[in-house]
């Protein structure tokens, strides 16, 4: 078993995972964004406002968006003149992203085709590097974590965003037993398919605590690692440099 991976709460081949979790973004695709309203009340706009505001992209720097095909995190930064690749390994996810920006009118927006853990990009080619609820999708995150390295610029940061457990006792325990039971009925009613979201929430169970992811952003080489807890920890803020 030692070579399994983890799909929710199964153990699957990490091949199976990747064609699973692709399976699971090319049917939410349509309906992402409207989810992310309805499953967080409109939360999860406060968090990425707050997440890019942290990140503070500035004119001229190159920041890498990774699996942020629909656009969410790329748009907020946008107005600081950044120059910003969305990176995705899901296309359908991509070409939501596409229209939406066109929508915007966004033309200086670069869309690519990747994988997290095997980037094509040059070493030392960005100044940032951010995340967002993309990083526990990844099959192997200790080869993400070391291609994020890689392809920053030395002083180049990483930040990611990712749900996480909430440390508020009493809310948190509530907190998971209505997300396992809510998220995946809204799902089979509003995207008209449950599965994606029972998926979702058992994903969010098996993430390392903050603690622990914050360890493996170390190992990748990182210094500086700080993890920011979110609502509680229902979702974290994670920070490391290229020192």
């Amino acid at each position: 078993m030692s070579d399994m991976v983890s799909y929710g709460f199964q153990d699957v081949t990490p091949e199976e995972k990747t064609a699973r979790v692709g399976s699971v973004f090319e049917r939410v695709a349509q309906k992402y964004d409207v989810m992310n309203d309805l499953m967080s009340a409109g939360t999860h706009r406060l968090i990425k406002d707050r997440f890019v505001r942290k990140l503070r992209p500035r004119a001229g720097e190159r920041i890498l968006d990774m699996a942020g095909g629909t656009g969410d995190i790329a748009f907020r930064m946008v107005p600081s003149g950044a120059d910003i690749t969305v990176a995705d390994i899901n296309p359908h996810m991509l070409d939501v992203g596409r229209a939406r920006a066109e929508k915007r009118g966004f033309t200086a927006l670069t869309f690519a085709e990747q994988n997290a853990e095997t980037l094509s990009f040059d070493s030392a080619s960005f100044d940032a590097y951010s995340i967002a609820y993309g990083i526990r999708n990844v099959t192997d995150i200790p080869a993400a974590l070391a291609e994020a390295y890689r392809v920053l610029r030395y002083g180049g940061r990483f930040m990611c965003l990712e749900f996480s457990r909430a440390e508020w006792p009493v809310f948190g325990d509530a907190y998971e037993r209505i997300t396992m039971k809510l998220w995946p009925r809204v799902g089979a009613v509003v995207a008209g398919d449950e599965e994606p979201y029972q998926y979702l929430v058992e994903s969010i169970r098996k993430f390392p605590p903050m603690g622990a992811f914050a360890g493996m952003i170390r190992e990748a080489g990182f210094s500086r690692v700080s993890a920011t807890p979110i609502m509680g920890g229902v979702s974290a803020i994670h920070m490391g440099w290229k020192a």
